[in-house]
């Protein structure tokens, strides 16, 4: 999600949302936690929900969109209009040969390997954004690459903005709360672990978010200084059009994509694992109802993604309703209704603000989406 957060953080006053966001899910998933010990189909039912679907549709999008570009990168001539950069067909080979394999596994903990490794990937694509700022010099050289980028070679260019807002701002919290969302895989995590402890998941939480917040700075930061107002909104086509047979640069986009399919079974479990909890009274179910609900969820979520045309909208009309929906509003419903404190108490209290904020800026950011 590095390459698209940038996207909305194109003046630094929208690092700070990152931080805010970043704070604002560690404390959803504490209060998810303390409900750990209180079994309910409600809580069962937050990990099957059409914004699931949403969120993985929108990681295959990135594969479609971005994969033949990378592919053509590595190719010498023109090769348009050939079957290995189609967009769709990628999608589908890749879905059926890496994502499908990997979410037919029935336990998550092999998947924490493949997790791991795209950690890693977003580690190396963070390092390359950072040491290519000091290797690309501004105001830019004027040549065809950049006009084509229509980056201006005035030093005036070369100055960070503090605060800046345009149409464009109204992406920026969606985004950046699709960015941080990890809230329905960690109760199923939590109940695969042999010796669960509510503390060491909190502790495992709170770094994983920490982790992911210190990728995103960095490679926002670093790729806003790098173009400053002419950032693409997309960091690395940027990168591509001013370096654009850049060998480091296409192993990173190779990087990103392979990371992207690594975290869709990811998704893919917790959304599965909830159909077998709400409409199968006694699981664990059998291998082949559990191979064709696979195949079914796995197939619902290429066909939209498939068919869907622009990445940006989809992340900006996903986020504002999908991520908003899981990282505010369900933490705080769920708290509400199945926590036994007084209503009064602080962290019903907190737990009511957090719905507010999250209702508010979910429809806010939408209805600015669909004027724009």
């Amino acid at each position: 999600m590095c390459v698209y957060n940038v996207k909305t953080s194109k003046e630094v006053d929208n690092l700070l949302l990152f931080g805010m966001n970043k704070l604002i899910s560690s404390h959803t998933l504490h209060m998810l936690l303390r409900l750990c010990d209180v079994r309910s189909k409600v809580v069962d039912g937050f990990h099957w929900h059409p914004c699931i679907i949403s969120a993985m549709s929108s990681y295959l999008l990135i594969v479609k969109s971005e994969l033949p570009g990378a592919v053509a990168g590595f190719l010498s001539g023109d090769e348009s209009g050939s079957w290995y950069l189609d967009g769709r067909l990628l999608l589908l080979i890749t879905s059926v040969f890496i994502v499908f394999p990997l979410a037919l596994f029935p336990k998550i903990g092999f998947l924490g390997y493949t997790s791991s490794l795209s950690f890693f990937f977003m580690v190396y694509f963070a390092l390359v954004i950072m040491i290519k700022k000091w290797l690309i010099p501004c105001p830019l050289p004027l040549s065809s690459a950049i006009e084509t980028l229509q980056v201006s070679n005035s030093t005036g260019d070369c100055k960070a903005k503090l605060f800046h807002l345009s149409k464009e701002s109204a992406y920026a919290i969606p985004t950046m709360a699709f960015s941080f969302l990890c809230h329905t895989s960690v109760l199923p995590i939590y109940c695969e672990l042999q010796s669960p402890s509510k503390s060491r998941m909190q502790n495992v939480t709170i770094t994983g978010i920490g982790l992911s917040f210190l990728i995103y700075f960095l490679s926002a930061l670093f790729g806003y200084l790098t173009f400053y107002d002419k950032v693409d909104s997309e960091l690395l086509q940027g990168y591509s059009r001013y370096l654009p047979h850049d060998t480091v640069i296409m192993t990173v986009k190779v990087a990103i994509l392979l990371a992207v399919l690594l975290t869709v079974p990811l998704i893919h479990f917790p959304a599965r694992k909830a159909v077998f909890m709400v409409f199968f009274s006694h699981p664990p179910v059998s291998w082949i109802c559990h191979i064709l609900v696979t195949l079914m969820l796995n197939t619902v979520v290429v066909l939209f993604a498939m068919y869907v045309p622009d990445m940006k909208s989809v992340f900006g009309v996903v986020g504002s309703t999908t991520s908003t929906c899981l990282l505010f509003v369900y933490p705080g419903l769920f708290y509400l209704k199945l926590s036994r404190e007084d209503f009064l108490s602080p962290q019903k209290l907190g737990a009511c603000a957090l719905v507010i904020f999250g209702l508010c800026a979910g429809l806010l950011s939408l209805v600015l989406i669909i004027f724009s």
